[in-house]
Order: structure tokens, then sequence, then C-alpha cells
């Protein structure tokens, strides 16, 4: 059809010029008529030649759509009777399934009938395998005897199987293994392992306490399940771990932590307390201006003693000698009273003053400065708490309240300056009272003197 109306489309002009050529040839010569007529009926033929091929065409389309609809219609069919055969099938198999789960019901309550007592030891022995497994993690013992969990395992997941239940050797097995455990934690024995990365090490189990190996204390990640050397050993008590690996029987000291089966929490956290000098450390800068401080007030205080010392000395020889020396301060008064020997009372007593006055800086030289330490470190310490608290506001700032750690930093190093200022502090102010004495005792030699030379002076 669409052929033939664009067919007709196409005639169309020539049929209206055609037309057009009709109306005007009325007055054409008759030849031209009849040329006129004959395209007419060539065009009705090609109309007529058009019509027959579209029928022909729309003839094969209909054919070819019934044959579809007939194919179409067999596949549905086919499709209905699948289901209904799936249909029919699943029926079939949910009988199935309903007749073995009723089957299955009898079974395990034949089962549970049969077992009877049995079934509450498997409970036990399921709670006890349990609590096998969670002890032998966490024991040194593991390191001996590795198999044994990969044992536990096994039995806990067949003792909560329907399908399956322990046999009597695996039963005997979990005794085997809890009476193993209980004999090993009251024997020491040496047996290789792996240490760190040093295969086959030769290590001493200490019951269920410690891991010894050639004089290192050992520790057990029950993590992981490895072994390796602290990093740090307590002080002390090396010795004896290498004596008792060196030893084959009688009895031999030996340090252990009875803290057990982590194999050594307690010796750990010991271990990691800081030392003397770590402590010293945690005082940072503050806490190293306080030190220098100090042992500078020691290096003036000792210097001080000696030089008292030695004038004490000077002064008591020239107590004894007969002729004055003028290499110590009794001496030099001596001479300054020998030389004013003639003037009158008053003016003696005066240059002998003068003598003393002159004398009395080399006698008290540098305990102004020990005094002066002895309260400046104290202030010192302070400073230190206090930019250790800021250190402690800012962490807390950063990370919260909720981390000790992070705060322990700042409180630290107020705590040690602190300390480390009044360590400074009391025995410098105590050298200092003991050296003022010592001072004082110098002076009032020279006093005494001087007021006996007065005294002869006015007696004459």
């Amino acid at each position: 059809m669409k052929t033939a109306r664009i067919a007709a489309r196409r005639l169309l002009p020539s049929l209206l010029l055609g037309s057009a050529l009709i109306g005007s040839g009325i007055s054409q010569p008759a030849a031209a008529q009849s040329s006129d007529e004959l395209s007419m009926q060539k065009l009705l033929n090609e109309v007529r030649q058009g019509r027959s091929r579209d029928a022909a065409d729309n003839q094969k389309r209909e054919a070819a759509f019934r044959a579809d609809a007939a194919q179409q219609d067999r596949l549905i069919r086919e499709a209905e009777q699948t289901i209904n055969q799936l249909e029919a099938r699943s029926a079939s198999l949910e009988k199935t399934f309903n007749a073995n789960e009723i089957k299955v019901e009898e079974a395990r309550a034949q089962r549970n009938e049969r077992l009877g007592a049995l079934k509450e030891l498997f409970g036990h022995l399921t709670g006890a395998a349990g609590d096998l497994r969670s002890r032998f993690a966490n024991s040194i013992t593991t390191t001996q005897y590795p198999d044994r969990q990969a044992f536990l395992e096994d039995l806990i997941e067949k003792m909560n199987d329907d399908t399956d239940l322990p046999t009597v050797a695996e039963i005997e097995q979990l005794w085997f293994e809890m009476h193993r455990e209980l004999t090993a934690s009251g024997q020491t024995v040496k047996y290789p392992t792996q240490v760190g990365t040093d295969a086959g090490r030769e290590v001493v189990r200490i019951g269920l306490y410690q891991l010894v190996s050639n004089g290192d204390y050992l520790a057990y990640d029950d993590a992981t399940g490895s072994v390796s050397v602290l990093s740090r050993q307590p002080a002390g008590v090396a010795g004896g771990a290498e004596d008792l690996q060196a030893a084959d029987a009688g009895f031999t000291p030996v340090g252990i932590d009875p803290t057990g089966a982590a194999g050594g929490g307690y010796l750990k956290a010991l271990i990691d307390t800081p030392t003397l000098t770590e402590r010293w450390q945690q005082g940072q800068i503050v806490g190293y201006i306080i030190t220098a401080v100090g042992i500078f007030g020691l290096l003036v205080a000792i210097w001080r003693l000696l030089a008292l010392s030695a004038l004490s000395a000077k002064v008591n020889r020239q107590r004894k000698a007969g002729t004055a020396s003028d290499d110590n301060p009794l001496g030099r008064v001596i001479l300054a009273g020998e030389a004013h020997a003639n003037d009158d009372v008053e003016t003696l007593e005066l240059k002998l003053g003068e003598a003393i006055i002159k004398e009395r800086p080399e006698i008290q030289r540098g305990l102004s400065l020990i005094k002066i330490i002895a309260m400046v470190a104290p202030l010192m310490g302070l400073l230190g708490t206090v930019t250790g608290m800021i250190i402690v506001f800012q962490a807390i700032t950063i990370y919260g309240a909720g981390d000790p750690k992070a705060m322990a930093g700042g409180i630290s190093s107020a705590l040690v300056t602190t300390v480390l200022g009044l360590v400074v502090a009391i025995p410098m102010l105590l050298l200092h009272s003991w050296l003022y004495g010592r001072s004082r005792a110098i002076l009032h030699v020279l006093e005494e003197q001087t007021a006996g030379i007065v005294a002869e002076r006015a007696g004459r």
C-alpha cells in the first residue's frame, strides 16, 4: 500500500499535467491527441501492476505472521507443561522433606534416649574442653606441648555436632591433658623451642611461672604463641637463671614471677619501671638546670669547706705561736694591734675592729651564694611543676582525659622537677648553716683575741 501511494504521488503531477494538456489540446492536432491516450493507458497499466505486487507482498507477510503465531502457541504449551512438571516435583520433594524431618526427629529422640546419662557427661566434657583450651592458650606449657590446642578444637567441634560423638580414646586424651598440665605445674624441665628467630634454643620451664634461657628471662605471648627474650632483664637475678639451666639436680635459687600463667606479667611490669637515671631525665630541661645549679652549689660548698678548714688550722697554729704571721687572719689582726700598740685604747680598738672587718669577706666568701642556691632551687622546682602541668593540659586538649599515658609525661616532669628542687635545696641549706658556723667560729676567735689585746692595752 505504501508503494502504491508513492506511485500515485509520482503519477498525480503527470495526471494533472496530462489533464492540462487534454484541456489545452482541444485545439491540438489529432496525432498529438492519440499519443496522450497511449501514455495514460501505460500509466494505468503500471498502477495495476503495482497493486498486484503489493497484494502479493501482503499475502506473504500474513502467511509469516500466522506461522509465528503457531510457533508461539507451541512454546507456550511447552512452558506450561514444564511448570506443571516442576510443581509436581516440588510437591514430591516437600513430601520427602517432611518425611525425612520426621525421621530425623525420631532418630534424634532415639539418640537422646540411648545416650541417657552420657548426654550430661558430654556436656561436662564440652565445658571442660573449653576451659582447658582457654587455660592452655595462656599457659607457658604450650611451648612444650603445642599440638594439644588442635586436639581440643577438634574435640569441641565434634561434641557440638549432632552427627558425631567423641571416642573413648579422645575422652581419655582429654583427661590425660588435664593431668599433664597439673603435673607440669610442679616441674622444672628443659626442652628446645623457638625463641624469637632462634629455632631449637634450649629453655628451662619453671612450673607454670617462668621461662629462662642462657641466663635470660623470657616472655610468652599468648596471642601469637611465641617466646621472646625480655627487652630488659631484672637486675641481680640473671645469675640464678643461668645456674638453674646449668644444674642437673639439687636446689638452685632463682627469682620467679609468681603471677603465673601469663609467663611473667608482673616481671615485665617490674622491669619496665624507670631507673633513677630515667626518672631524672623525665625532669627535662628544668630538671637539667636544677641539677647543674645543685652541682655548682656543691662545688662551692666543698671549696669553702676546704678553705675554712685551712683557715681554722692556721688560726689555731697562730694561737699557739709566739710571733704573729701575716699568712692567717689572726696573725694579721695581731700585727695590726702591734702596729698601734702605742695608741690610746679607743684608737687601738678601732684599728683592731677595722682589721677584723678586712678579714670577714675572705672568711665568709661564697656563703651567700650557697644560701641563694638553697632558696632558688625550690623555686626552680616550682617552675618545672608549672611547665609540667601546662604539658598535661595540652595533652588533655589534644587527646582528651581518657588516656592517662598521654598525661603521664607532663605529670612526671612536674613531680621530678619538684623533687629535684627539694633535693638541691635541703643539702644546700644544711651546708650553708654548717659553713656559716665554721666561719663564725673563726671570727669569734678573732674577736676574742682582739678583746684580749684591748684589755691588755687598757691594763698598762
